[in-house]
């Protein structure tokens, strides 16, 4: 396990009948942002906390930093970090008070914890809101905070789980920025989310887990590819003009297109992007069809989550009920 930042084989976790983890399987090479992805009760989150030694394992065996979990829980603790999913920082406080008090808890005393402070607020871009209450903060800048309270002691593996819940577009992308940074230092990243787009956009390797076991490890192109090339996608104007979609894109795919009457999109593989684009948009402007959108797209981690887990994600499932 020498080549691995975090290396678990056959973990097991059980709460009463329930298998929360099943031979789970993990390997994470060092200085990287490795996704974990899956369900809500898929078994990410019983997967850090065992990772974590917030959890003993019923079976299996796990190393972090080169260190076995379940034999030297404590020294795996000062090598670590962890961000759960709501941020650990207290409100009342300023962000540098909040720095300095994690310090100080981790034995930095008070120069050390006042010089350690200072220097995460400046890397994580809040040294303007250094002495303001946090109550004040926005979502993500409490995020960022919660990052840097989790490196006081720079740890060598950082367990982020689900980060940037709740958070908006704008906060996502400060919290992204931040990992992005930390992974530049030196530092592993293991990341657990439901957003498929945050993964393809930080993790260079995907793990994806659902029933407590590993279904599938790979680059996030990688597995985009075992769903197959590009592929055409149209949105018609008019509910009612699905059918002419369905049968344009079918003439140049093989198969038969898939259509999401919820959305009013019809999409399907292609083998020849250009020519296909080109014959589904002469063949719907011939027939008078009105579309919204028409485009080739890549498959996406979505693609590859609902293929392998058979159900789509939480995140794709708020969107079609919005």
């Amino acid at each position: 396990m020498d080549d691995w930042a975090v290396r678990a084989e056959g973990l097991e976790k059980r709460y009463g009948e329930k298998r929360a983890l099943d031979g789970f399987d993990l390997a994470v090479r060092p200085g990287t942002v490795h996704g974990l992805l899956g369900p809500n009760g898929a078994g990410k989150t019983t997967a850090v906390r065992v990772l974590a030694t917030l959890r003993r394992l019923d079976g299996g065996r796990a190393e972090v930093a080169g260190v076995d979990v379940a034999r030297d829980p404590r020294r795996v603790r000062a090598l670590i970090g962890l961000t759960g999913q709501y941020a650990a920082v207290d409100e009342i406080l300023t962000g540098r008070q909040n720095l300095e008090m994690f310090g100080r808890l981790f034995h930095l005393g008070g120069r050390g914890a006042r010089a350690r402070a200072a220097e995460l607020l400046e890397r994580f871009g809040l040294t303007e809101a250094a002495d303001k209450g946090v109550e004040g903060y926005s979502g993500g800048m409490r995020r960022r905070l919660d990052l840097a309270a989790s490196m006081i002691l720079a740890p060598r593996v950082l367990f982020l789980d689900e980060p940037t819940t709740g958070l908006d577009p704008r906060g996502r992308g400060e919290v992204w920025d931040a990992v992005r940074d930390l992974v530049a230092s030196g530092t592993t990243v293991l990341l657990t989310t439901q957003y498929l787009e945050e993964a393809d956009k930080l993790a260079s390797r995907v793990t994806v887990i659902d029933r407590g076991r590993a279904i599938a490890d790979d680059t996030p192109e990688a597995l985009k590819d075992r769903v197959g090339g590009d592929r055409i996608e149209v949105v018609a104007a008019d509910p009612a003009d699905l059918a002419h979609v369905a049968r344009a894109v079918a003439r140049v795919c093989s198969g038969e297109p898939r259509v999401v009457e919820e959305a009013r999109r019809v999409h399907a593989p292609v083998a020849d992007r250009v020519t296909a684009l080109t014959e589904v948009a002469r063949t719907l402007q011939d027939e008078g069809v009105q579309v919204e959108d028409i485009g080739l797209r890549r498959p996406s981690l979505d693609d590859v989550f609902l293929r392998l887990t058979g159900h789509a994600t939480e995140e794709e499932k708020e969107a079609v009920a919005v």
